[in-house]
């Protein structure tokens, strides 16, 4: 079953009253089987806020939105959790050669501090010569 496919799925299981639209009763309940608690005040609020056409409710789009936005968040957490291991120190922002070729050690690869300069000055967008969290980021994509 194809990404598309699955998301029609989903849609079809929350939008109960098949209009194709997700009212804010519908999100509740969808909420609610989830395990979590959302008033109906706070399913209008959402519906509101989360709608791209300011009726009120979510169609299909609006549902692949916002699970491929949730999915971009993940990504960028899982990526900030490696950067930290090939930071400098712990909170310095930034990753050097000599951090690169330590964590490269680590991993089983052998690297000269002189391989990992040309490693990051592909990447390295201000000239630096170390990479910053979005220039990371960069070279993961």
């Amino acid at each position: 079953m194809d990404k598309k496919e699955q998301y029609t799925r989903v849609f079809g299981h929350i939008d109960t009253n098949g209009d194709g639209k997700i009212s804010p009763p519908e999100l509740q309940i969808c909420i609610g089987k989830m395990g979590e608690e959302l008033s109906l005040e706070e399913a209008e609020i959402a519906a509101a806020l989360l709608g791209s056409d300011g009726d009120g409710l979510l169609s299909m789009e609006d549902l692949v939105n916002i699970v491929e936005s949730a999915n971009e968040e993940e990504k960028v957490s899982d990526l900030k959790k490696a950067f930290n291991m090939y930071e400098e120190k712990e909170g310095s922002g930034r990753i050097t050669p000599k951090s690169l070729r330590r964590m490269l050690s680590k991993l089983g690869e052998s690297r000269t501090v002189d391989d990992c300069k040309m490693m990051i000055a592909k990447f390295d967008v201000n000239g630096d010569g170390v990479l910053s969290f979005d220039e990371f980021r960069e070279m993961m994509a």
